[in-house]
C-alpha cells in the first residue's frame, strides 16, 4: 500500500486525494470486480459524493485501473470513505481483501499521479493513447452529474492539457511498440507511401491479421488472402474487403504483392528463395517486403540475400519493438520533468484558494465599516451638497484602501509561501474575519488584483 506524507507548507483546508488500484497493484480478478460500467457511472458518482466530507469526485474506471479522485475536508476520513465506496462497488470484495491492492495519495502526490496517468506514463504501455480519452470521458461524466466543481475542474482540465503537451512536445507515442505496428513501421520505411500497395496474407495468425488491419488503415489498397481452409480465406477476404486465393496457387500471386505477411502453423518453409527471386524478376525489380511472423519460420532465410527483397522475421520485429520502447522511455523522462513543473503551478493555485477568501472577507469587513461610518457622518453633518458627499466618500475610501494595502499585498505575496497558513490565520484574528461570510472556492487567482501592486491614490476605487 503506497502512501506519502504531506510535505510542510502544503496543507489545505480542502485536500485532493487519489485512491485506487491499477495493473501495477492488483490482478485482473480484483480489477474487474471494481470496474464500473458506463451505464452505472452516474449512480456511482452520486453515491461517492453522498459520503460525509467528500465535496467533489471523479471516477476513472478502465481495464487497467479504477481510481477515485476526490476533494475532502479531512484526509484520513476521506481515505476511509473512498475505501468504503470501492468495497461497496462489489459486495463480494471486503475492505480487508481490497486494502493490500490500494494506493493512497494526497495533494501534490495525487495531482502528480493524475498528470502521469493522463500522459500515459503510468500505463502498461508507456505512450498509449487510449487513457487520455478515458480520462476525458470520466471528467465529462463528473460534470454531467455535478460531482466535480472548482478544484477538480481546474486540476483535471490541467491534467488533460499537460497530457496533450507531452504528446506534442515529446516523441513518447511516435514509435511502434507492438509487433503488428512494427511491421507497418518497417513497411513505411521501404514504401514511403503505402497507398495503392497490395498485401498478400498467407495464413490466419492473429498478429498477421492485426498487421494487415493496420496496413489497410494506413492506405494499403488491395488485400489478397490464402489459407489451407478455403472457407476461412473467404471469411477473411470479406472482413478485409479483399479476395481469396486458393492455397496451392498463392506462389504465382507473389509478383502481385508489394507486402507479404506470412503466419501459419506449417513446420516447413512455404516460401523459398527461388519463389521470391522469380517474383522480383516478374515485378521488374520493384521492391517486395516480406514479414514472417510464423514460429517455426515459413519463409526461407536466404530470401534476405535477394536484391529488392526485404525479409523480416519475428525476432527482427521484436528487436524493433525493444528499440522503440527504449526511445519511449527516454522521452518519458522528458515528460516527467514537464509534469513536475506543471504540478508546481497547480499547487500554487491551490494555495491561493486559502488566501482568496481571506482577502474577500477582509475587503467585505472594511467596506461594512466604511459604509457604517459614512452614514453616521452624513447624519451628523445635516444638509450637504452632492460635491461634499462625494468628497466624504472619496476620503473614506482612500483611508480604507491605504490601510488595507500593506495587508493585502502581504497576503498575496505569501499565498505560495510555506507560511501562507500562518499569515491567513493572523489576518483572520487581527481583523476578526471568522464571522464574515465568503466563498472559499471562488475561482479567482489572487495575483490578478492590480490595485495590490501599487500604492492606492485618494480616489474611490
Amino acid at each position: 500500500m503506497e502512501r506519502w506524507a504531506e510535505p510542510p507548507g502544503c496543507a489545505h483546508t480542502m485536500n485532493i486525494i487519489a485512491v485506487g488500484i491499477s495493473h501495477k497493484t492488483a490482478p485482473i480478478e480484483v480489477r474487474e470486480k471494481l470496474a464500473v460500467p458506463e451505464s452505472r457511472l452516474g449512480e456511482a458518482l452520486r453515491r461517492l459524493c453522498a459520503y460525509p466530507g467528500i465535496k467533489e469526485g471523479v471516477l476513472l474506471s478502465t481495464c487497467n485501473r479504477v481510481e477515485v479522485y476526490a476533494v475532502v475536508e479531512d484526509v484520513d476520513a476521506g481515505y476511509a470513505r473512498v475505501q468504503e465506496f470501492l468495497a461497496d462497488t462489489h459486495l463480494s470484495l471486503s475492505s480487508e481483501q481490497l486494502t493490500p491492492h490500494l494506493y493512497w495519495l494526497t495533494n501534490d502526490r495525487a495531482i502528480w499521479h493524475l498528470f502521469r496517468v493522463a500522459a500515459s506514463l503510468d500505463s502498461m504501455i508507456v505512450g498509449e493513447p487510449q487513457i487520455l480519452g478515458q480520462l476525458k470521458d470520466a471528467f465529462e461524466a463528473a460534470l454531467t452529474h455535478k460531482t466535480s466543481s472548482v478544484i477538480l475542474n481546474k486540476v483535471v482540465k490541467k491534467a488533460i492539457s499537460v497530457a496533450k503537451k507531452v504528446r506534442t512536445e515529446t516523441k513518447i507515442a511516435e514509435t511502434a511498440v507492438s509487433v503488428s505496428y512494427a511491421a507497418v513501421e518497417l513497411a513505411k520505411k521501404i514504401f514511403s507511401n503505402l497507398s495503392e500497395k497490395t498485401v498478400l496474407l498467407v495464413g490466419a495468425g492473429e498478429m498477421a491479421k492485426l498487421a494487415a488491419k493496420h496496413l489497410v488503415s494506413n492506405g494499403v489498397r488491395r488485400v489478397m488472402i490464402t489459407t489451407r481452409n478455403p472457407q476461412g480465406a473467404l471469411e477473411l477476404a470479406e472482413r478485409f474487403n479483399g479476395v481469396a486465393i486458393p492455397f496451392d496457387d498463392f506462389r504465382r500471386e507473389l509478383a502481385e504483392a508489394d507486402i507479404v505477411l506470412c503466419s501459419t502453423g506449417a513446420s516447413q518453409y512455404l516460401i523459398r528463395a527461388e519463389d521470391v527471386q522469380q517474383a522480383v524478376r516478374r515485378r521488374m525489380n520493384r521492391p517486395i517486403f516480406l514479414i514472417d511472423i510464423s514460429v517455426p519460420r515459413n519463409i526461407e532465410p536466404a530470401v534476405k540475400d535477394i536484391d529488392n527483397a526485404f525479409l523480416f522475421d519475428i525476432d527482427d520485429l521484436e528487436a524493433r519493438v525493444e528499440q522503440n520502447l527504449e526511445v519511449r522511455h527516454r522521452e518519458a523522462a522528458k515528460a516527467e520533468r514537464m509534469i513536475e513543473e506543471e504540478v508546481e503551478g497547480i499547487l500554487h493555485w491551490l494555495k491561493s484558494l486559502d488566501v482568496t477568501p481571506t482577502i474577500v472577507a477582509l475587503r467585505k469587513r472594511a467596506e461594512e465599516i466604511k459604509q457604517s461610518e459614512i452614514e453616521k457622518a452624513m447624519g451628523r453633518l445635516g444638509h450637504l451638497s452632492p460635491q461634499d458627499r462625494s468628497a466624504i466618500k472619496g476620503l473614506a475610501s482612500a483611508i480604507v484602501n491605504k490601510l488595507l494595502h500593506g495587508s493585502l499585498v502581504t497576503l498575496k505575496v505569501e499565498a505560495n509561501g510555506a507560511s501562507s497558513t500562518m499569515f491567513v490565520e493572523a489576518a483572520k484574528r487581527f481583523f476578526d474575519l471568522d464571522n464574515v461570510s465568503s466563498d472559499k472556492n471562488e475561482d479567482v487567482p489572487v495575483v490578478s488584483e492590480p490595485d495590490l501592486d501599487r500604492e492606492p491614490s485618494g480616489k474611490d476605487r
